[in-house]
């Protein structure tokens, strides 16, 4: 598995469904990713955030929209929360 540090550039929910939001991130170059993170998160809220994205996943179509890699969140009873570096790190920056 290749993890990134990813700066999430744009953010916004994906139309027709509760949960997906559809982010432009940074890792080095633009990729595009749609997460079910909706119910936990609003859109603005994540721009200008840095996250951990899988990074060498093979592209797949969620809802008519390429999805270029996964964000690593944990699952609790309080809902979702994203993985997120304590310092600031580039984007792209390898996560061991």
């Amino acid at each position: 598995m290749e993890l990134k540090a990813a700066k999430v550039l744009a953010a916004e929910a994906v139309p027709q469904s509760t949960k997906l939001l559809k982010l432009k991130v940074d890792i080095g170059e633009e990729r595009t990713i749609v997460a079910a993170i909706g119910s936990d998160y609003h859109p603005e809220e994540l721009i200008g955030k840095t996250i951990i994205l899988v990074a060498n996943l093979k592209p797949r179509k969620i809802m008519g929209i390429e999805s270029q890699g996964m964000l690593l969140a944990a699952d609790s009873t309080q809902g979702l929360s994203l993985i997120v570096p304590e310092r600031d790190v580039p984007p792209g920056a390898k996560v061991h």
